[in-house]
């Protein structure tokens, strides 16, 4: 029999008329087949039987087990009550010679063991009232392992040691904190622990909390008493109470550490906060360690961060990773494919230039490129009527065979605006049916004149769809429209903007038609919106109307990586950047404020904002004959001031010694109200000034242009579909076809060619060395025309090469004896000298090398004394090489490589 007729017996056994009860006991059941094998238990449909793959037991182990012999107490007991013929061949097998290790084999020593199956049924089954008894993946049960060896540790100021969870959106991370909180009560090492739950949305709180009392984790009373309603009553619940788990909204800790009581410094208290790459960053996030200074903080991500590996660094290191590509392989999650289907449009290019031109022949050279600017910000072509007409088309075609099978999908749109559009025309054309999914828009939206009533879009939909229809808030509105999605006989498709988009779950959601631009977690966390199992889905689609292929491949690579690092193990202080350094940087703030007034110190009451705006406007004088703004050095200087103290204020909302610090108690808000106000008068003086042009007084018209001009064609049908886990780096070139090579090469192609623009921004030696590099590989490409999988190894061969930055005639090997923290920079000001002196290079390999080394010191004792000053790092820079250079390399070639230096300096404190 196969492992499916296996599993099929197995659920068909356990029914009323056949034999349920010798299942009382059961704790596990598995199906194998001889060579393979699946679990599950009592009550698990077939499609969440699941793979076990062992993290703990060796191979040699299993080797041994497999390989060791019986003696005769053992044999008599497996055979005595067995035909002669059957030992006898057990004999004959062992005898022959050592025996391969199957999957059955290691799925029989992982579950079986007695302490294996013991730790399972004790820690890892739950009882859940909807989904009945589940018990818990190979990636719940280690990840939890991990878990409690963290937090059983301790940091030298006595608070538990916290960390990262990273499993994939849809493997089931709400139950691993179930079970993580069963396990709690279970360790006598961790049983006195409470639990704080904390999320950054409302509906993800009671999601989250449904799942615990479901589970239970929660009865009923103490699931309302567990709910932090109030930030006085997470207060209360913090400092007072003794609910062993609780459930808060970040945002709640902003109010509840005003109040006294809102302190505890037990470490026996667990923070478990969801979705830890999101909104966990800033002000809320630094009161919440304030009022539990001592507690362990564990981030559960689907999707962590890649900027900066910014989860890392506010919850510790990834303790445990399951990825998207491993869950699609183990069958955890349905795995997708993506389809480009581009919008072709007609455009009347003149008449948009002609229109341009006309319209902005009053404003001045700035304005005009403000407006510009803005108008490709907005994305207003996208939104054009010709466009969404066509893709409405398309949609309603593409979407009816799904819907013959009562499968859902997700249209997700750049903005509201173009959501309501998109239900008009969906409705339109009567294909299939739709709902809104969005939240309130800005009560200011629309009203150009406070006599007029709104004829805002957006405005005039909620108030017909929402307002008037009786829901008491947005809340109920988006309770509603969620259940009515569920049912088999609700709306083909739910449109989103923002909300919805991520932490929502229906199985039968199946189809993400994407006009949006997406990147790095949010693209994942979107995607993973149609992955979950469902008995229809063979496979979840991503159709995309944005072309944004080369960005999903580059997001899906750059998460093998961080998967490759976090599995291969290491440590967080690896990762920090070299202009990290936010415990101190909060207190050039007094400086920074005395700098930004100083600017107005002729102004007499500086309460007056219409007097700090007088004193920026334009003031237009003859100067030499000419007409001069004598304002605007001042103008600028206020410019810089104000950024300067912007950037320190950032960096010091995100340090907890600045909300430690009480020398600063009363300054806090006085800074936050400051920037908040200048940032307004910055915007008023550059209007003054005509620097920038309002682009609302301008966007109806231009809308009306566009769509006047612009006209949907045709979708683009594409040659072919790709699977969504084959893309990044584990594409594997013997199964590829001819299409799937030559589109793959032409994906590769793109992201190198971005990867020598950006990513070697910082080392021009090495951009300039691959883009020539580039240039051949084109070339050489064109000579395999026959041959698109060649041309494909080919560039990604070329395209680790350049990850690596693997540059000829470098001492690579002198590098690689450096701390990698400072391995990229030395290797790049190295460069700087065959770039700027070229092969008649004056110095040795040893004198370059040094030279490289003294630079980087100098640069980082600039940066460290005067990190948020960025022109008096630039001063010391040039003041530290120039009389350093001189001597070797003459006062020109010494200027050229300080003002490469300087360069590479400004990328680096700009975060990249």
């Amino acid at each position: 029999p196969t492992i499916t007729e296996g599993i099929s017996q197995n659920i068909r056994n356990q029914k009323v008329d056949e034999i349920p009860h010798l299942f009382a006991y059961s704790q596990l059941l598995l199906s194998i087949n001889g060579h393979d094998g699946l679990y599950g238990t009592c009550g698990t449909p077939e499609k969440f039987w699941a793979k076990w793959k062992e993290e703990e037991i060796t191979e040699n182990t299993f080797e041994r087990l497999k390989n060791t012999l019986l003696n005769d107490a053992q044999l008599n007991a497996i055979f005595s009550h067995r035909t002669l013929s059957i030992k006898d061949e057990y004999l004959s097998l062992i005898a022959g010679g050592d025996l391969v290790v199957t999957d059955q084999d290691r799925l029989l020593v992982s579950l079986l063991r007695h302490d294996r199956l013991l730790e399972l049924t004790r820690l890892f089954t739950l009882f859940d009232k909807k989904a009945g008894k589940i018990v818990a993946r190979y990636q719940q049960v280690f990840g939890i392992k991990a878990l409690v060896e963290r937090i059983t540790s301790f940091d030298d100021k006595g608070a538990r040691n916290g960390g990262v969870i990273w499993h994939t959106t849809g493997s089931g991370k709400s139950f691993t904190m179930v079970f993580l909180s069963k396990a709690l009560i279970w360790l006598k090492a961790l049983a006195k622990c409470r639990v704080v739950v904390v999320t950054d949305r409302v509906d993800l709180e009671d999601q989250l909390a449904r799942t615990f009392a479901s589970g239970g984790a929660l009865s009923d009373k103490d699931k309302k008493e567990a709910m932090a309603t109030t930030g006085k009553r997470l207060a209360e619940q913090i400092g007072k109470g003794n609910e062993r788990i609780i459930f808060s909204i970040i945002n709640k800790f902003g109010t509840a550490i005003n109040l006294p009581e809102c302190y505890n410094d037990s470490p026996d208290i667990i923070v478990l906060v969801d979705e830890g790459h999101r909104s966990q960053n800033g002000e809320n996030n630094i009161r919440m360690q304030q009022a539990l200074p001592k507690a362990a903080y564990i981030g559960f991500t689907g999707t962590p961060q890649l900027q900066d590996d910014k989860t890392e660094n506010k919850f510790g290191k990834i303790i445990h990773s399951y990825t998207m590509q491993q869950a699609v392989e183990d069958g955890t999650v349905t795995p997708l494919l993506y389809e480009e289907r581009i919008p072709d449009l007609s455009t009347n290019d003149k008449a948009i230039d002609a229109w341009f031109d006309r319209i902005t022949d009053i404003l001045s050279e700035k304005q005009r490129a403000d407006l510009k600017r803005k108008f490709a910000q907005k994305g207003q072509i996208y939104q054009t009527e010709g466009r969404l007409e066509l893709i409405a088309h398309d949609i309603s075609d593409h979407f009816q065979n799904f819907k013959q099978q009562g499968l859902k999908g997700q249209l997700a749109c750049d903005s509201k605006a173009s959501a309501i559009r998109y239900k008009k025309l969906l409705d339109q054309i009567g294909k299939v049916t739709s709902v809104v999914a969005m939240s309130p828009p800005d009560t200011r939206e629309g009203h150009d004149n406070v006599d007029n009533e709104s004829t805002d879009l957006v405005q005039n939909w909620w108030k017909e769809n929402v307002a008037q229809k009786g829901w008491a808030d947005e809340k109920a509105y988006t309770k509603h429209i969620i259940q009515e999605f569920e049912k088999d006989e609700g709306p083909d498709i739910m449109i989103v903007v923002d909300k919805l988009l991520t932490g929502f779950d229906e199985p039968k959601n199946t189809v993400l038609y994407i006009d949006k631009p997406l990147k790095q977690h949010n693209l994942i966390q979107a995607i993973a919106r149609v992955n979950r199992l469902h008995s229809k889905k063979q496979f979840g689609y991503l159709i995309d109307y944005r072309g944004i292929l080369k960005e999903l491949d580059i997001t899906i690579e750059k998460y093998q990586d961080l998967a490759e690092r976090t599995q291969g193990g290491f440590d967080i202080d690896d990762l920090k950047g070299l202009y990290n350094r936010m415990d101190t940087e909060y207190k050039k703030l007094p400086g920074l404020y005395d700098d930004l007034w100083a600017i107005f110190s002729d102004v007499k009451n500086k309460q007056d904002g219409q007097a700090l705006r007088q004193a920026l406007a334009p003031k237009i004088d003859t100067i030499d004959g000419q007409l001069t703004d004598t304002n605007l050095k001042l103008r600028n200087d206020f410019y810089g001031a104000l950024t300067t103290f912007a950037n320190c204020l950032k960096v010091a909302l995100q340090s907890a010694t600045y909300f430690e610090d009480k020398s600063f108690d009363n300054k806090r808000e006085l800074y936050k109200s400051t920037l908040k106000s200048m940032s307004q008068l910055r915007q008023q003086v550059r209007a003054d000034a005509e620097e920038t042009v309002d682009y609302d007084e301008y966007s109806e018209n231009i809308r009306a242009m566009l769509d006047k001009h612009i006209a949907g064609v045709s979708i683009e049908e594409p040659e072919g579909a790709y699977l969504v886990g084959n893309m990044g780096k584990d594409a594997k070139p013997e199964q590829m076809t001819d299409d799937e090579a030559k589109n793959k090469k032409d994906v590769i192609t793109g992201r190198v060619t971005k990867m020598i623009e950006q990513d070697l921004a910082d080392d021009p030696y090495a951009q300039e060395y691959f883009s020539n590099l580039l240039k051949q590989a084109i070339e050489k490409t064109k000579e395999m025309f026959d041959s698109p999988v060649k041309q494909y190894l080919l560039f990604a061969d070329f395209e680790q090469q350049v990850k690596d930055r693997d540059v000829a005639g470098l001492p690579t090997d002198r590098f690689a004896e450096l701390d990698p923290k400072i391995k990229r920079h030395v290797q790049a000001y190295y460069g700087l000298f065959l770039k700027v002196l070229g092969e008649t290079l004056p110095l040795s390999e040893e004198q370059c090398f040094q030279y490289a080394l003294d630079i980087d010191g100098i640069v980082r004792k600039a940066v460290a004394e005067f990190s948020i000053n960025p022109s008096e790092i630039e001063n010391q820079i040039r003041l530290g090489l120039l009389p350093l250079l001189f001597n070797d390399v003459g006062i020109d070639k010494a200027q050229a490589i300080i003002t490469d230096v300087i360069q590479i300096t400004r990328l680096g404190l700009s975060g990249h």
